[in-house]
């Protein structure tokens, strides 16, 4: 009442009645103010930065999404180079436009399809515009930016649909630009789209289909449209091998000055994207499906709470941003999607997904979905089945749907093995266990089992390319399916791949302690290279885009003590490990994926990911904390330019993550995770159920030998964190002594 007396001292008639509602009416604004200061600490999206990792390597992009939605809408600043992958580089002063589909963090390019310009006159001049930098922003489910003509650019969208407001200036001549020829090239100089039958429906609408034959050979339909009408229109003079069309359409705004388009999308027809534009934006309410967006990446976002500070916030929340990009589902509302066999199908629980960068995300990104998104799993794994049906083989790198084989291995094994382990049920089990053993017994572009099985490995005479990495990357899947069979009581399948998981040892080189190409009769590769590293398309060698030294901890993955016995034990496991983090090459080793060096270490490339968590398995544990740390610090920043390598549809961001938490899955089949330390003090995961996984870590000021780990009171002796355990709730605590 102190307060009040002093705000009320200079009416001495102020009576005590009056004092107390004042007084209800300050406590009632101070509540107010604190809750308005809770619900914005509660918002998850104020931490993201989609800019994170559009300079340089990372290849993310700013545009709006939803989680693991179909549409993407983003500028693109050029369509064709690898530095343009996802279309944008964050220095580049161009934009061509705003198209409506993009991968994140990929090494190579494709969609970016319906790019639409909107700009003041009626003729095309030249492709792209300059843009004012300072006005461009980006958060969960919105993009905005004004252009040199002082156009104003805000995108946002639902699922299916990328919805674009732009706002003119007053008494100018306005018009957009309709680009299905557009597209982020994979080779310069292809012809993109090989047909095309698009319809000028009425003086909204604009409807088609377009085929593409790019990374991959895909079908799409499409709508467009707009909410006001466009007075008149043109099409563009096509060269002699263009196959869409490029319109130009005039509006007249009147004093409005807004205009508004929304792009829906279907792999199936035009239907399909007519039923998914009625489903999901019948209305044309911009800033409220931005506000759904916005809800929608909460409620992913929230499921894990750090105390941090801000800049380590944004990174931590932009990694889980960026990993929730994708996979996309590409089915239509009604669950009909476009299959490998481009045939019709039907989704069960109307999910089909595809941008599966396999040999990527298979090693954090799809074990963290298991603790983050559990209610996707069982779809993932349905998505792998359909597609073994449609293909004849489990997918290798789905787009659209559709294969492109690139990477090595067949590493939707592991994924379908992580999750039977985890307990997810929904989906055939058995059915699984065939397509896997159909996958690694039938041939296929990537694959030639008797030459595999016949030698125990492949020899680089006959597999003249990434020999080494092809054998020891099956070996992995080979685990995986003799771990599910022996789950299924598949016995006598067990025991052939377990066997079939040992042929890494068949490279191994006791000489040089490395994993080693030999030939058909036994022989080496001779001369041998180890810090050269190779790749299919740039310096052909036995490694995928690695040297011998980076590739030859792969089979720690599934055998940990086999390699340690290898070396001949512990201790020079243990030199072996020293050696990598600090042995130098002659030249710069940046390219072919090698960046982020400590010695050989590349984090810039995923087949490095696992190996800093090796030193939990060695005589000096203490020196994988250090590294672990300098690695989160070092290759990871809240600036354009802060991922280090390309992000590779969330994989990159999945091991920030996980390093966050304090364990990774160093073999990410098994429901084991492989422990480190936490990089925050306080971390909470909110699990189904209203469940919770609180990790707590304690810092020393003394010299550090060791860490303490306890679950719940008792002490972790076998240094591992099991997933049951984290999905089941619980207490886990770090301390360094």
């Amino acid at each position: 009442m102190l307060i009040i007396n002093k705000i009320v001292s200079h009416n001495i008639n102020t009576n005590k009645k009056m004092k107390c509602l004042i007084a209800f009416i300050i406590i009632f604004q101070l509540i107010s103010c604190k809750e308005n200061t809770r619900e914005k600490s509660d918002d998850y999206t104020q931490y993201v930065n989609p800019f994170i990792g559009t300079d340089g390597t990372g290849h993310t992009f700013p545009g709006a999404c939803l989680p693991f939605g179909f549409v993407q809408p983003s500028p693109d600043n050029t369509d064709k180079g690898w530095d343009y992958t996802s279309g944008y580089q964050y220095k580049d002063s161009i934009i061509l436009g705003f198209s409506q589909t993009h991968m994140s963090g990929t090494g190579i390019s494709d969609l970016g399809d319906v790019l639409l310009q909107p700009f003041i006159g009626e003729k095309v001049e030249k492709f792209g515009t300059t843009y004012f930098k300072e006005t461009e922003n980006a958060a969960p489910g919105y993009y905005t930016v004004t252009l040199k003509d002082k156009i104003k650019v805000e995108l946002t969208a639902t699922e299916r649909v990328a919805f674009h407001r732009y706002t003119f200036p007053s008494n100018v001549k306005t018009s957009v630009l309709v680009d299905l020829q557009h597209g982020l090239r994979f080779l310069t100089d292809n012809t993109l789209v090989v047909e095309s039958d698009v319809k000028i429906i009425d003086n909204n609408t604009i409807s088609g289909y377009c085929h593409k034959k790019n990374w991959v050979d895909r079908k799409y339909f499409f709508v467009v449209v707009f909410d006001k009408t466009f007075q008149k229109y043109s099409e563009l003079p096509r060269n002699g091998t263009e196959k869409a069309p490029r319109y130009i359409l005039g509006f007249d705004l009147g004093k409005t000055n807004i205009l508004q388009a929304k792009i829906a999308l279907s792999t199936v027809s035009v239907e399909g994207a007519e039923l998914n534009l009625k489903t999901e934006l019948p209305e044309w309410n911009f800033d409220a499906v931005i506000e759904n967006a916005k809800n929608i990446w909460n409620n992913y976002l929230s499921r894990i709470e750090i105390e941090a500070g801000r800049a380590q916030k944004e990174i931590f929340y932009t990694s889980l941003y960026h990993l929730l990009i994708q996979p996309n589902n590409i089915a239509d509302v009604d669950g009909k999607y476009r299959g490998a066999d481009d045939k019709i199908h039907t989704a069960k629980g109307k999910a089909y997904y595809s941008t599966l960068s396999l040999w990527d995300t298979y090693r954090a990104a799809h074990p963290l979905y298991t603790i983050i998104a559990p209610e996707k799993v069982d779809g993932f794994i349905e998505t792998l089945l359909a597609h073994h049906k449609a293909a004849g083989y489990l997918p290798v790198w789905t787009l659209w749907g559709q294969e492109n084989n690139c990477m090595i291995g067949n590493h939707a094994i592991p994924v379908i093995t992580d999750a039977y382990i985890k307990g997810f049920k929904g989906f055939d089990a058995n059915e699984a266990l065939q397509a896997m053993i159909e996958s690694t017994t039938n041939n296929h572009i990537n694959n030639d089992w008797k030459v595999y099985n016949q030698y125990g490995y492949y020899p680089f005479d006959i597999i003249d390319n990434e020999s080494v990495s092809r054998t020891l990357e099956s070996g992995y899947d080979d685990y995986c399916v003799a771990l599910l069979a022996e789950k299924l009581g598949k016995k006598e399948t067990a025991a052939t791949y377990y066997k079939r998981a040992s042929y890494y040892k068949n490279l191994f080189d006791k000489n040089t302690g490395l994993m080693r190409g030999k030939d058909t009769k036994g022989n080496w590769r001779t001369p041998f290279y180890p810090l050269i590293p190779t790749s299919p398309m740039n310096n052909p060698g036995d490694y995928t885009e690695a040297n011998a030294w980076q590739y030859s901890w792969a089979s720690t993955q599934h055998d940990i003590q086999g390699f340690i016995n290898l070396l001949g034990g512990k201790e020079n496991f243990t030199q072996h490990l020293d050696s990598f983090f600090t042995i130098k090459a002659d030249k710069d080793n940046k390219h072919l994926g090698q960046e982020g060096m400590i010695g050989q270490y590349a984090h810039g490339n995923e087949p490095s990911h696992h190996i800093a968590y090796l030193y939990t398995y060695s005589t000096n544990p203490i020196r994988g904390v250090e590294l672990l740390k300098q690695i989160y610090n070092q290759f990871y920043k809240n600036t354009p330019d802060g991922i280090t390598g390309n992000d590779d549809c969330g994989q990159m961001s999945a091991w920030y993550v996980f390093t966050t938490l304090g364990f990774y899955p160093v073999n990410p089949a098994t429901g084991e995770f492989v422990t480190g330390y936490p990089q925050v003090q306080k971390i909470k995961i909110k699990l189904p159920n209203e469940k919770t996984f609180l990790i707590e870590s304690a810092k020393s000021d003394q010299i550090i030998k060791n860490v303490e780990i306890t679950l719940n009171g008792s002490t972790i002796t076998d240094k591992f964190v099991h997933y049951g355990q984290i999905m089941n709730g619980g207490n886990l605590k770090f301390r360094l002594y």
